[in-house]
């Protein structure tokens, strides 16, 4: 039987959720999902397999936890980059770099197929996904509002769905082809911008 002091509403409970969901992500990006078990987990965390159970109500649920925070590392930062750029010019800016950055770093390159392969395979993970990725869309929406007050919310939505499909895009076609021109294409962006005026 499990302390009551381990309850997940107990500081120590929460520690306890937080370690296993961490080891849950370093599984994740070494061996991707197939290791990301049970038995690997607890072993991995010296802990009781039982307490995945306890703690998540099972593998699946565990899982989900792992992967929404596997979605926070990979996509809240380019989101949150985005969000905080002065203008549009400013963002494409960014945009340039990212590409470049996700290629170099290894581990979120990793976790990042991995969100795409568990989204694909399990459709309760395709959901979570599917979540955070609109919600980060509604927020770019809502920053483009500020920055263009003229355009209709369903404009501001269509160029956030761009934006967003463009990150991601730019991110794995860049995986694929490390010469792939991304200057070209987001010079090509800012024409498009220059034509519309501000």
């Amino acid at each position: 039987m499990t302390d009551l002091a381990d309850r997940p509403n107990s500081p120590r409970g929460d520690r306890r959720r937080e370690q296993l969901v961490e080891t849950g992500i370093l599984l994740l990006g070494e061996h991707g999902w197939p290791g990301v078990t049970t038995r690997a987990v607890a072993e991995r965390a010296g802990t009781n397999p039982g307490l995945i159970h306890y703690h998540f109500g099972g593998l699946p649920g565990l899982h989900e936890a792992i992967f929404r925070r596997a979605t926070d590392l990979v996509v809240g930062p380019l989101v949150t980059e985005l969000l905080n750029a002065e203008d549009e010019r400013a963002a494409l800016t960014l945009m340039r770099g990212l590409p470049a950055q996700a290629a170099g770093d290894e581990p979120t390159t990793r976790l990042a197929a991995e969100l795409i392969v568990g989204a694909t395979r399990d459709p309760a993970l395709g959901a979570v996904l599917r979540d955070e990725l609109r919600r980060g869309r509604a927020r770019i929406a809502a920053r483009l509002g500020r920055l263009r007050p003229t355009w209709t919310a369903a404009r501001l939505d269509g160029v956030a769905t761009l934006v967003t499909a463009a990150i991601d895009g730019l991110m794995l076609h860049r995986l694929i082809d490390p010469g792939l021109p991304v200057g070209e294409a987001l010079t090509a962006v800012e024409d498009l911008l220059e034509a519309d005026g501000p």
